[in-house]
């Protein structure tokens, strides 16, 4: 879209309107003042310093009488529409917030802290929702209309973008913003209380032990942020390929290659999935693997992969406990367009699988490791975990705040011995057991 354009859009009325009205009235005048090819050549920054410096101007000549934060408001919004995307700016700005949620043009929703509250925001209408929304969507070069009504896809600054807009939407076009996760140390989730130091050295080992890793949960429980603090454990001179749909990983490493799938274009041709993106980075020498989220065919391939030399890989799934995870593994893996009998993938799980890190998110929106727990069957036997450590909670009281504790559990002697012999020490709090305890050992249907 031209300057020209993106300044002068009209807004619509409707919710807001005399507000809106205002913003437009402005917008109009500050056209009329500035020189287009001079702002063009400006770089994002001073153009919009520049607007605000000619829009001060024009308000002190003309009016309206405004107060100091009524004035500088005002210029906001208005240089807001102008070259950013309104009512969504000061938002996006905002650090704290982790997710934008607009459900249609008067119901904006954000994510605090693991909590979703409602603001008392609104778009003037639809109208001018839609213009935002094509404004973002056309920053990746895609588009939205009601041949093409979903739209997912990331934005050059690292935002998750998805749009889904009527007649698939009934109550409006609605945007979710997933805002970029800052990359946290595994000592600064120590801090925030999602694990404990003892938690920290026994995962640490077990990534420099070349585990395969698959860290599972539901939605919002922090799988990429741990995904992410797990990876900074893997030593700088290891070639290590990572997959997303939406890049988010952040690894400090040197030699760190990153793939992302694509969508297909408008004609519906193009697409490059997970799956295709698995099975190259086989052929480009990968020393780790790391797939941030496992969610089809692509499964099976990771699995391969796992079991035929590249230990040590990382992967992430949805669901709701280790045993889930294995299950929905071996459904994912059974989606691959190569036949092989259900009961079959159980081998390869049992054989690439070796820890299930479960995540949850509390009532109080904060996250924790719920649980690690270690796959020790063999073959095609049905699937059986051993906990070796696990958040309890203590019941919630007045301050509506989760409190508890970690436990710790015996590890399986083989477990112990591999990470001795990768010269690996236990952490203190965990001991050896002799034989697998029975009561600690739960079996998943598979």
């Amino acid at each position: 879209m031209s300057l020209r354009a993106r300044i002068a859009a009209p807004e619509e009325g409707g919710a807001g309107r005399e507000d809106g009205h205002l913003v437009a009235v402005y917008r109009a005048k500050l056209l009329e003042e500035i020189d287009l090819a001079e702002m063009s050549s400006l770089a994002a920054a001073e153009r919009r310093v520049r607007l605000e410096r000619v829009l001060g101007h024009i308000i002190s000549r003309e009016g309206p009488v405004l107060s100091s934060s009524e004035r500088s408001q005002l210029i906001r919004r208005v240089v807001d529409e102008a070259l950013g995307l309104g009512v969504l700016e000061p938002l996006l700005a905002d650090a704290s917030i982790t997710e934008i949620m607009v459900n249609g043009p008067d119901s904006i929703f954000v994510e605090r802290s693991g909590r979703v509250e409602q603001l008392p925001l609104r778009f003037a209408s639809n109208e001018q929702l839609m213009q935002t929304i094509e404004r973002i969507v056309s920053t990746v070069n895609r588009r939205v209309d009601e041949s093409n009504p979903m739209v997912d896809a990331r934005l050059p600054t690292g935002e998750r973008v998805n749009v889904i807009i009527p007649p698939l939407a009934l109550t409006g076009p609605t945007l979710t913003i997933r805002r970029f996760p800052r990359a946290y140390t595994l000592p600064e989730l120590i801090g925030l209380g999602s694990l404990d130091e003892q938690m920290l050295m026994l995962l640490a080992a077990f990534v420099r032990a070349r585990f395969n890793v698959i860290v599972s949960g539901g939605t919002g429980t922090g799988k990429t942020t741990l995904l992410n603090a797990l990876s900074g454990l893997i030593p700088s001179q290891e070639r290590i390929i990572t997959i997303e749909d939406s890049a988010e990983l952040q690894l400090q490493q040197e030699h760190v290659i990153r793939l992302e799938s694509r969508p297909p274009n408008v004609e519906g041709k193009g697409q490059i999935t997970i799956r295709d993106l698995v099975r190259n980075s086989l052929r480009m020498r990968p020393d780790r693997i790391i797939v941030g989220e496992v969610r089809g065919g692509e499964t099976l391939d990771m699995l391969q992969a796992m079991s035929t030399g590249h230990d040590g890989s990382l992967a992430t799934v949805h669901s709701n406990s280790a045993e889930d995870a294995l299950m929905r593994l071996q459904t994912l893996g059974s989606m691959s367009e190569v036949q092989i009998p259900f009961e079959a993938l159980k081998d390869q799980i049992n054989s690439a699988v070796d820890v299930v890190v479960q995540l949850a998110r509390h009532g109080d929106g904060s996250r924790k490791v719920a649980e690690i727990a270690l796959l020790i069957s063999h073959g095609r036997e049905q699937f059986r975990i051993v906990p070796v450590s696990r958040f309890v909670p203590r019941p919630v009281g007045p301050d509506r705040v989760v409190h508890g504790h970690f436990e710790h559990l015996p590890l399986p002697r083989p477990v112990a011995e591999k990470l001795y012999v990768a010269g690996e020490p236990l952490p203190p709090s965990f001991s050896v057991a002799e034989a697998i305890d029975v009561l600690h050992t739960r079996q998943a249907i598979g």
